[in-house]
């Protein structure tokens, strides 16, 4: 442990002291500022423990994400006492939603503390999420589950979540428009076709048919994306007929 301790201790801090920064942005002291240091560590640094076991912020994420889970869960088993699993479960998407996790962490500005031996521009929006998370996980090990809930709570329920506004809250019209297929006995098919379009960056093409019938159409960068910006389009075309 003390070869592992000396690697991640040894790590410059850009922007100031990662205590001081660290402390700001959870409310508290932390104890063990090596499990925040495994929660900035992207595995491109290729750090292994002394059993050989890698060393990175993902084991945490998992750890966060479990975290923050049950957190949201408790809040709104308590919050909606009338609320069945499916109406729960639906709120707790929307809440933990990847989107929503990407801005809580770009907020906190979590990805200038990332550790990474590649450039910070080749990642993905979701890093941002992932390393909330990964902080999630690292305040559970350093300081339990009543700070966990608190800072959960801090950043997370009390300024953002609002029942009556969550309920209005769509998560994913491709979900919406298939209900709502489903619910009404119609026939609909998402098909990827040919696209013409003269980006450099391969874009994937989707019309959407309700009952052998092009409602929609839409272009993104992947099919998924394409697929549900073809449901949104869908839906505000058809939203008298869909609730």
């Amino acid at each position: 442990m003390g070869v592992l301790r000396n690697i991640l201790n040894s790590r410059s801090d850009k922007g100031g002291n990662f205590f001081s920064v660290l402390t700001k942005i959870l409310g508290f002291k932390p104890r063990n500022i090596l499990h925040y240091r495994k929660a900035f560590t992207h595995r491109s640094l290729n750090i292994k423990d002394e059993r050989g076991n890698a060393i990175s912020f993902e084991r945490l994420e998992f750890l966060g994400d479990a975290m923050l889970s049950a957190v949201i869960a408790s809040h709104l088993f308590k919050a909606v006492p009338g609320g069945n699993e499916g109406y729960l479960t639906k709120m707790r998407s929307k809440i933990v939603s990847r989107k929503h996790l990407n801005e809580l962490g770009k907020d906190l500005k979590l990805i200038d503390h990332v550790q990474t031996s590649i450039s910070k521009d080749q990642f993905g929006a979701n890093i941002h999420g992932n390393l909330f998370e990964a902080l999630i996980g690292a305040i559970y090990l350093d300081r339990g589950y009543k700070y966990c809930k608190r800072f959960i709570f801090e950043r997370v329920i009390d300024p953002y979540v609002d029942i009556e506004q969550l309920e209005g809250q769509v998560i994913s019209y491709k979900s919406l428009f298939i209900e709502w297929c489903q619910k009404e006995k119609r026939e609909f098919d998402f098909e990827v076709y040919e696209d013409t379009g003269n980006d450099e960056v391969k874009h994937f093409a989707v019309k959407l048919r309700l009952d052998d019938k092009v409602v929609a159409k839409a272009r993104a960068t992947s099919k998924k994306k394409a697929e549900e910006k073809t449901a949104k389009r869908a839906y505000y075309a058809l939203q008298n007929k869909i609730t």
